[in-house]
């Protein structure tokens, strides 16, 4: 019987071992961005006031831009945080929302249709899997008002 035991439990942790590589995959989809790398918002301006639809630009320096699932060197695409208060957990993808929306085909802008008030608005860039960087590149956050 104890030996039973021992062949169940080595079945088991065999099991886990290859099973576990594959549940936070997202920690070896970490790709590397350097130093330089920055994103931005180009327009609008924080404290802009703004009408509803509005055009959100993005900007990047120092890597470029590549749709999901392309996977290049020092490449990746942008994701906008509308009215995040804290950053979703930067080693695993981002997962899209009315808050946390993708440009996964490498779109360099679009028109947001927000209702009136204060908002925040913040860009991630995330990898060819949607993960964020190894040194994140993430933009300041800037408040607009829409009217």
């Amino acid at each position: 019987m104890v030996i039973r035991i021992q062949h169940c439990l080595a079945a088991v942790a065999l099991c886990l071992a290859m099973l576990l590589p594959a549940f936070p995959a997202a920690a070896a989809d970490l790709s590397p961005a350097p130093d330089s790398a920055n994103a931005y918002i180009i327009s609008p301006s924080s404290g802009e006031m703004v009408k509803a639809p509005f055009t959100v630009q993005f900007g990047l320096s120092g890597m470029g831009i590549a749709p999901a699932g392309i996977d290049r060197p020092n490449t990746g695409h942008h994701h906008l945080l509308i009215d995040v208060d804290q950053l979703p957990p930067l080693s695993e993808p981002l997962q899209g929302s009315e808050q946390v929306r993708h440009y996964g085909a490498g779109q360099t802008e679009t028109q947001l249709d927000l209702a009136p008030g204060e908002h925040t608005l913040q860009l991630v860039l995330g990898n060819y899997s949607h993960v964020p960087h190894n040194k994140p590149v993430i933009s300041e956050k800037i408040v607009v008002t829409v009217e």
